[in-house]
This record gives C-alpha cells, sequence and structure tokens, in this order.
C-alpha cells in the first residue's frame, strides 16, 4: 500500500480483533496463539494479498510486525488455515460492527444514505492471464461457470461498509435485501436506501419503507408494461434521478477494494471463499479506520502526501503561518538582467 504501512493496520487490527473475539477458544487451547491475533493475521493477509504460506515467510522476515502483533514465534500456514476454516461468520460481522462504530463515532444519531450493490470475486487465486489463454485454446469458453458474488451496504457519504453477504453467483439477489438493509439499520439509521434494478420489488419497498423508515429509491424494471405496484408504479412515472446518482459511490468502493486490497476470494470450497470475501470486506474498513478523509476528499482521483498525513499537514500549515507572518520570507522574483548592478 502507498499511503500506510504494515504496522499501522496491523495495530488497528489487532485492536478491533481483541474487542471482539475471546483470548482462547476454550480452556485446553494451546495458548500459543491468541484468536485475535490470528484474526489481525488473516485481515494482514487480504490487506496484502497473501496466500498462507506467504504470511508465514513475511511474518518470519518482518520483526517488527511481530511485535506489533504480540507473536512470539511465527504461526505455520496450517495453523491460519485451519482457523479461518472454524471462524464463524458473525465473528467476522461483529468485526464489522466494531469498524462502523469507530468509524461513525460522535455520529450515531445521524441518518445515512446507504447504496446497496453486488460484484463478483474470483474464486481462485490462477493468474488471468492463464485462463485467458485455457480460455483461447477452448474456442473461447470459459474456465468456470460459477463465481463468488460479494453484496455490500454502503454509506454513500464516507464511504463505508455497513453490512455484507457473500454467496455463490450467479443469482438473483432480490431477496436478499431485506436482510442486508436490517443489518445495515442495526448499525446506522438510514434516510434513504439506494439500488439498481436488480433489487427492483414491491415488497423491497415496502421493507424498506415500513421497517426502516427510510425512503427507497430503486429504478422500476418494467417486465411487462407499466409496473402495478404503487411504489414501482411511482418510481416508473416520477423517479428522482439527481439524488439516484449518489447509488454510483458504491461502485467507488468496489474499484478501491479491486484495486488495493483483492479482487479474489480464494479457497477450495464455498465456505472458504465466503468468508475470504467477508474478510475483505472488514479490511476494507480496517483500511478505512486507519486512513480517515474529509467528504470532500474522498471521491478525489489523487491525493497528494500533503493530506494524507496529520504530521505533514501541521508542517504544511506552519509554513504558511510563517511565510504571510514574515515579509521577509516570502518569494521575491529575481532582478532581471536590466536591474542587475552587475
Amino acid at each position: 500500500m502507498a499511503e500506510i504501512g504494515l504496522l499501522p493496520f496491523a495495530r488497528v487490527a489487532l485492536e478491533v480483533a481483541q474487542r471482539v473475539l475471546p483470548p482462547y477458544r476454550s480452556r485446553f487451547s494451546k495458548h500459543q496463539f491468541t484468536q485475535p491475533q490470528l484474526l489481525a493475521v488473516l485481515c494482514l493477509m487480504r490487506y496484502e494479498d497473501w496466500t498462507f504460506r506467504e504470511a508465514e515467510v513475511r511474518l518470519g522476515e518482518h520483526r517488527d510486525l511481530r511485535e506489533v502483533l504480540q507473536l512470539q514465534t511465527v504461526p505455520d500456514y496450517t495453523t491460519l488455515y485451519r482457523f479461518l476454516k472454524r471462524l464463524e461468520d458473525d465473528l467476522i460481522d461483529r468485526g464489522l460492527g466494531e469498524t462502523v462504530r469507530r468509524l461513525r463515532r460522535g455520529k450515531t444519531h445521524v441518518r445515512v444514505s446507504a447504496a446497496i450493490d453486488g460484484t463478483g470475486l474470483s474464486p481462485q487465486a490462477v493468474s488471468t492471464y492463464f485462463l485467458r489463454r485455457i480460455e483461447q485454446h477452448h474456442g473461447g469458453k470459459p474456465c468456470y461457470r460459477h463465481y463468488l458474488k460479494w453484496l455490500v451496504v454502503v454509506d454513500v457519504k464516507h464511504q463505508i461498509v455497513l453490512a455484507q453477504r457473500a454467496r455463490q453467483g450467479p443469482w438473483i439477489d432480490t431477496r436478499a435485501l431485506p436482510g442486508l438493509v436490517d443489518a445495515a439499520a442495526r448499525r446506522a439509521p438510514l434516510r434513504v436506501v439506494l439500488a439498481d434494478a436488480e433489487f427492483d420489488s414491491e415488497a423491497n419497498h415496502q421493507h424498506i419503507r415500513q421497517r426502516c423508515g427510510a425512503q427507497s429509491i430503486i429504478p422500476a424494471q418494467p417486465r411487462r408494461g407499466i409496473p402495478r405496484g404503487t411504489l414501482r408504479s411511482q418510481m416508473y412515472r416520477a423517479f428522482p434521478q439527481k439524488e439516484y446518482g449518489q447509488r454510483a459511490k458504491v461502485e467507488t468502493v468496489f474499484s478501491v477494494v479491486k484495486r488495493k486490497l483483492s479482487a479474489r476470494a480464494p479457497g477450495r470450497c464455498l465456505s472458504s471463499q465466503i468468508r475470504q470475501a467477508l474478510l475483505l470486506g472488514l479490511t476494507y474498513n480496517l483500511y478505512r479506520l486507519r486512513l480517515p478523509l474529509h467528504p470532500e476528499e474522498i471521491n478525489r482521483a489523487t491525493v497528494s502526501p500533503l493530506e494524507i498525513g496529520p504530521f505533514f499537514q501541521r508542517v504544511r500549515e506552519k509554513w504558511r503561518t510563517e511565510l504571510y507572518s514574515d515579509p521577509m520570507k516570502r518569494i521575491t522574483p529575481r532582478p532581471t538582467s536590466d536591474d542587475d548592478p552587475g
């Protein structure tokens, strides 16, 4: 990562893991590694897109990283794999809730605009170039028909993940909206819910407005002429296009995750792939928790280094103060050849 290093991320990941996980699963555990330490290592793997063997090698080479994670010895790659296998989805969800609580500190009563959407993740760690070459040799046929579908609910203003879900795709995700919206509403009060036409149904509109007390903006997908439902017909006749434009920010979150973190959810079985996808959402919130930005800076294509670190921000403000307070420090134009006494 260009913006932040491994040590700050590992420190924040360990703090969050210690809040949601007990030190040991049982009193008969070996007490060699704690559960928060192993969860922090898994988030670090998602942050750097490491494999289990690469994580073992990197931890062995990085002494400062072991000190931040409070590791006396380096865990074997099989230890990390077995911990991932027995890690429950509810624990990852609790970790996600802890990151949302920290990111929304002081703004718990502010109602948010949420957007829901899904994207596909590669279910394996094979090179895309290798897959394309195989498809060329087989007449353009894809190597696999299934992928992992990752659904998220995002706060469009601060661009943090409020709720998430993963399953095997392709799949119609219309019925997944109520559960995701309820999970997001438990972490932040909703003002409006934005979704694309994939989630269009009269039942989803009623669930958002009656159960969550929020406004629903979902474009109607006319299957057979004009929609019959009251709310779907309203969306079809007078659609609020200007407010719906904020839904595009969920695509920004997907772009950040796939460019800066990973576009894969590798695993030999579906349960491992689902946990890898859920860990990806947790890792993204941890990344945002370590690198807080102002809302006006989130959508910039590039952020200068002076705007990232608070240290450099203080240095720049001090330099500006001294520049305008002392006229002798201001930059004056060089004299031309006519004015030069020499």
